[in-house]
């Protein structure tokens, strides 16, 4: 019988000489060394799903944005951003003391400061801030922050395709950190529109563009962490609180929805560097959009103005005058001579709707009444001696910050006067007990004995005080006593505590 096996192997070496022999013979004949080509393995390559970008989205909206280049011939002495811009500074004291993120905001509150551009050595005016802005209109109108602007004599804008251009300032609202600049140019620019943001939900994508740190047309996205966020920095606080990265130098610029329009203009971050950290903030549009057009149309904002000066209904508050839930802004004083005084709202009146809309707090009533026309007729409705009453008044037009100062009496030169002598400003505390302290002279002896913002002051020499005249008049009592030093009875975040600043008085002692 035939082995398949044995006869198998028993063939094999005449194959292998067999072949050795034939590749000699093709290499002898062809007189040259054969070439046998390497196999690679191809590269790695996934065919990943698709997913939905912000690539259109970007190269539709980028033509609108602009970098803002800001000059001046004074060069500042410091940077200081009350809003202004103090977060951390003057304002976010207003913060209820047991809000969570009071003392986030304390020790890490940074505004969106404008980039400052390299100082040139010659003379002339000097470049002071970078920020953001974007077209509005096709003829040249653009959106801003005031901060950006607000130290500048000449202003330019930075296109993305490079090409700069003059501007000029049309109008700022430091109420809301808004300004308006206009660049005039022979030709039609891309520009974009603020969105309906009544739509906007926490969750939803959005997309940042703008200048941060000088470098243009730069691109982050995230999503809407929040809406409504109160921050302290102004009556009118209303902020979406994006996590799109925003640095130093985006001030001003916008914040889009996938749909290219603008929801908000981004204004300020909390950080404790001042980088990014995931959590900034932007005017919404429904707010930004009204100011913008009273801007453009005149240069200036009209607002509706009630003249009383109000702070927020408390749960021991509402207990004890009746009220079935804490709502409503609870009026401390009226300012004189206001329409709310001539319409006779008095002192502990509590707010709780205006034209059938309820009033959830101090904030909102400030918010509503802001939004409303001078001249406008409005109906309260009035918590007052336990029982509900109807109040119409005809809205004023907010003052100046002199006309408002003059109309409410001495308190304004009180508070002036106080920082003058004291080193400190105050408002009356948000639950009626003491003052808080709203600034402080870093070089003053009250900053050295620890004075602080956002620390109350309870009592000067064991008499209880209400106001900053309360403070000078203990203050001066005391001076005239002979005594160098008045006793301050101060709450701070680790209880309450005494500490004696300077009366100011020159007596000697006898004897």
């Amino acid at each position: 019988m035939f082995d398949q096996t044995s006869g198998h192997n028993k063939f094999k070496p005449i194959l292998k000489a067999s072949a050795v022999a034939g590749v000699a013979a093709v290499l002898f004949s062809a007189g040259a060394p054969l070439t046998v080509p390497e196999a690679y393995a191809d590269a790695v390559h996934v065919d990943a799903p698709k997913v939905p970008g912000f690539a259109d989205v970007v190269e539709a909206v980028s033509p609108a944005v602009v970098s803002v280049v800001v000059e001046s011939d004074v060069q500042p002495v410091a940077q200081n951003d009350g809003f202004g811009f103090g977060f951390g500074g003057r304002g976010f004291d207003n913060l209820p003391d047991d809000h969570p993120l009071k003392r986030f905001f304390r020790d890490f509150g940074a505004p969106i400061e404008p980039q400052k551009p390299p100082q040139p050595r010659n003379g002339g005016p000097r470049p002071v801030a970078q920020g953001s802005g974007f077209f509005v209109s096709e003829d040249g109108y653009l959106v801003t922050n005031n901060h950006v602007v607000r130290e500048g004599d000449a202003f330019s804008v930075l296109m993305d395709d490079g090409t700069e251009y003059d501007a000029k300032l049309v109008g700022t609202d430091p109420r809301t950190d808004l300004a308006v600049l206009k660049v005039d140019a022979d030709r039609d620019f891309t520009y974009v529109n603020f969105a309906d943001d009544s739509n906007l939900r926490v969750g939803d994508w959005v997309v940042a563009v703008g200048n941060p740190f000088g470098l243009g047309g730069t691109v982050t996205s995230g999503i809407v962490s929040a809406l409504g966020r109160d921050i302290a920095s102004g009556p009118y606080d209303d902020y979406i609180q994006v996590d799109a990265a925003v640095n130093h130098g985006n001030s001003g610029g916008p914040t889009f929805d996938l749909n290219g329009e603008v929801v908000g203009i981004n204004t300020a971050i909390f950080s404790p560097s001042g980088g990014n950290v995931g959590i900034a903030f932007a005017i919404p549009a429904h707010l930004a959009q009204d100011v913008v057009n009273d801007l453009i149309d005149d240069g200036t904002v009209e607002r509706g103005w009630l003249g009383v000066r109000i702070q927020p209904v408390t749960e021991d508050i509402a207990e004890s005058i009746g009220l079935a839930k804490p709502e409503g802004a609870l009026i401390s004083e009226p300012t004189s001579d206001s329409p709310g005084a001539k319409a006779g709202l008095k002192q502990g009146d509590v707010i709780t709707a205006v034209n059938g809309d309820v009033i959830e707090d101090a904030r909102s009533l400030s918010r509503m009444i802001g939004m409303m026309e001078p001249g406008d007729d409005v109906e309260l409705s009035v918590w007052r001696d336990g029982s509900s009453q109807t109040i119409d008044v005809k809205l004023g037009e907010f003052p100046t910050e002199d006309q408002l100062a003059a109309s409410e009496g001495q308190s304004g030169p009180a508070e002036s006067s106080l920082m003058t002598q004291m080193g400190f400003e105050v408002r009356p505390a948000d639950d009626g007990k003491g003052v808080t302290v709203t600034a402080v002279d870093p070089n003053s002896d009250a900053a050295a004995k620890g004075l602080s913002e956002g620390q109350k002051i309870l009592s000067v020499n064991n008499k209880e005080v209400a106001s900053a005249g309360d403070i000078l008049k203990q203050v001066e009592d005391a001076a005239s006593n002979g005594r160098k030093q008045a006793l301050f009875q101060v709450e701070t975040e680790n209880g309450s505590m005494f500490t004696a600043l300077p009366t100011g008085s020159d007596n000697e002692d006898a004897g």
